[in-house]
């Protein structure tokens, strides 16, 4: 099994600043692209960030120069870093990660998502 735990929401004002991590663990065997989305009630979940296992970043234009995204393969874990956040930010987000799996039919990939963590950027 898989498991994805997000962290790093919360309550800030415009302006300022929170870093999302996204944690993986389980059984795999490797791991591709991985990206964040966003969500708001009654809205399609929205591409925020991206990055290839090469390391290719790319960004929504709403965010390019705000939001960094990163990640360090050793602790399996992926960052996204917001700043100069503003209202419109607000929502939901979620990881993504694309991994390589076992079973008994074989090895393939699939795409694993987190439970998401809650931003909300108001005064």
């Amino acid at each position: 099994q898989v498991h994805l735990v997000e962290s790093g929401g919360g309550l800030v004002q415009p302006g300022g600043s929170l870093r999302l991590s996204c944690v993986v663990s389980g059984s795999f065997v490797s791991i591709a692209d991985m990206a964040w989305y966003r969500q708001n009630p009654g809205k399609q979940r929205e591409l925020v960030a991206g990055i290839t296992s090469g390391g290719t970043t790319n960004y929504a234009d709403s965010v390019k120069g705000r939001f960094t995204i990163s990640r360090e393969l050793a602790k399996n874990t992926a960052y996204l870093q917001m700043d100069s956040l503003k209202a419109e930010d607000t929502a939901v987000y979620y990881c993504k990660w694309d991994l390589l799996v076992s079973s008994a039919t074989g090895m393939s990939w699939h795409d694993y998502w987190g439970q998401g963590t809650q931003v909300t950027v108001s005064s």
